[in-house]
């Protein structure tokens, strides 16, 4: 690790550069039937540190219980509700009323999620949302509460349409011009800002082959180069935030703030879905919460210190879905944690992420064949090349990853450019591999891809082309 290397991951992970820092909440859901009684959760919070809470509804309870408590609140209009308020402004002016300024000032509502993912409500909800937000808003003015208490809704990041390379995010064409647009120009016109759930879970979940643990868990790795704009990301966290980002920028509203109102990790799952430990989950909220505390934005956004919210408190046991869903949770209803994390820059002190002593890097191994007209022998270099063996969609994956998250020099195998003949996806992932595993510095691991790549000990012949052994 060379040193501007280690001195920018220090800066980056370190837990005690005290800038102007971000905020976590946490999401306080309640699918299950044996959770303490909401005034023994506002406790919790209070004992924890917890200054902000999002819950999915305006539950008479929780919001009582939170009266005096100084825990700021983010409610939920539930995504059944939307045509009513879209279509009514009288509802939704009602609905205000009686969930939102009965109990003001004592409980400190500072947000309202209209919705929550409505563009993947299966009741197809999507018509309604805006008006919906706008109708909320009016009733915040007339009741003078506009200034205090923001509307959003909260949003999935399936609402893209590339989310890597970073500096590629774009939403979904077909949603912009009749939701984001005005959607947008709403949440500028009131001082609002955007609410997003982000899961790296998701992602490395469906991607073990193409995605590091480490960097999906905020532990020290070398760090991913986006090719479009030569930021360095050492976490699919930031990566995934700075989509949405670039996807704000290139509807030029660079301006507006960001919320992560959902992200998190499973302690428990499925025999199919990887990653999901309280090792893991500890590492992923434990560091994010480092990461949050100790200031600083993302590599697009520097400065732009987010609001975080850890989902969930408890494990939820009604949730349907597969045991994942059931193991969000940072306590057990018993008020026990689940693994043991800080909330709070104090606690930071104290903290430190506790890995087992496990090798993670698989093993690399060479198929039986080598083909594409590779030699390998015991002697000088090595170099990393694709297995045609896997087939085609296995190769275009590890191609896709090495070019775009990866950071690979694929320049040279542009049409026209030195290694764009022979024009076939072997040689092609071949030279992309490669570059991803010498920029890696030929670490063990880096030349694998899910098995789509091998090590030779030759220089790969394709056409004229040569391959690097360095950068």
């Amino acid at each position: 690790m060379d040193r501007l290397f280690a001195f920018y991951f220090f800066l980056l992970i370190s837990g005690f550069i005290f800038a102007d820092a971000g905020s976590i909440g946490v999401n306080y859901g309640r699918i299950a039937n044996n959770l303490p009684s909401a005034s023994k959760v506002v406790q919790l919070l209070k004992s924890q540190g917890i200054e902000r809470v999002k819950v999915f509804d305006t539950d008479a309870a929780v919001l009582k219980a939170l009266s005096g408590s100084g825990i700021k609140v983010t409610v939920d209009l539930p995504n059944e509700l939307l045509f009513s308020a879209a279509k009514r402004p009288s509802f939704a002016f009602s609905w205000v009323q009686k969930n939102v300024a009965a109990y003001q000032p004592h409980t400190q509502i500072e947000a309202i999620g209209v919705g929550n993912e409505v563009f993947v409500d299966p009741h197809n909800t999507t018509k309604f949302l805006l008006p919906a937000m706008k109708n909320v808003h009016e009733a915040l003015v007339k009741y003078n509460l506009h200034s205090s208490i923001k509307v959003s809704s909260p949003i999935a990041l399936s609402a893209l349409q590339n989310s890597y390379p970073s500096s590629a995010g774009s939403f979904r064409p077909e949603l912009i011009e009749p939701v984001f647009k005005p959607m947008l120009s709403f949440l500028r016109q009131t001082g609002s800002f955007l609410m997003v759930n982000a899961y790296p879970f998701f992602a490395y979940e469906s991607n073990t082959d193409v995605i590091s643990l480490d960097y999906a868990l905020f532990r020290e790795n070398p760090g991913v180069v986006d090719a479009g704009n030569g930021l360095r990301y050492f976490s699919l966290f930031d990566a995934q935030i700075d989509a949405v980002f670039a996807a704000l920028s290139a509807l030029k509203y660079d301006d507006i703030r960001m919320v992560v109102t959902e992200t998190g990790w499973p302690s428990k799952g499925d025999e199919n879905e990887n990653g999901a430990s309280v090792e893991n989950a500890a590492a992923y909220n434990g560091n994010l919460v480092r990461r949050i505390l100790t200031g600083g934005g993302t590599p697009l956004r520097p400065k732009a210190d987010l609001t975080v919210y850890l989902f969930a408190l408890f494990n939820e046991d009604e949730k349907p879905g597969p045991t994942s869903e059931r193991n969000y949770g940072l306590f057990y209803p018993t008020e026990e944690k689940v693994y043991n994390i800080p909330f709070t820059v104090e606690g930071l002190k104290n903290y430190h992420d506790h890995r087992s002593p496990v090798n993670r890097s698989p093993t690399v191994r060479a198929p039986v064949n080598g083909g594409g007209g590779v030699s390998k022998s015991t002697s000088g270099n090595t170099w990393c090349v694709a297995n045609a063996e896997v087939g085609k969609e296995k190769l275009q994956r590890g191609l896709d990853y090495a070019c775009g998250e990866g950071g690979a020099d694929c320049r040279p195998i542009q049409p026209g450019a030195t290694c764009y003949s022979p024009n076939t996806l072997e040689a092609h992932a071949s030279f992309a591999f490669n570059s991803y595993y010498q920029k890696q510095s030929r670490a063990g691991g880096s030349c694998y891809f899910g098995g789509a790549a091998y090590v030779v000990t030759q220089p790969p012949r394709y056409g004229v082309c040569e391959f690097p052994t360095g950068y």
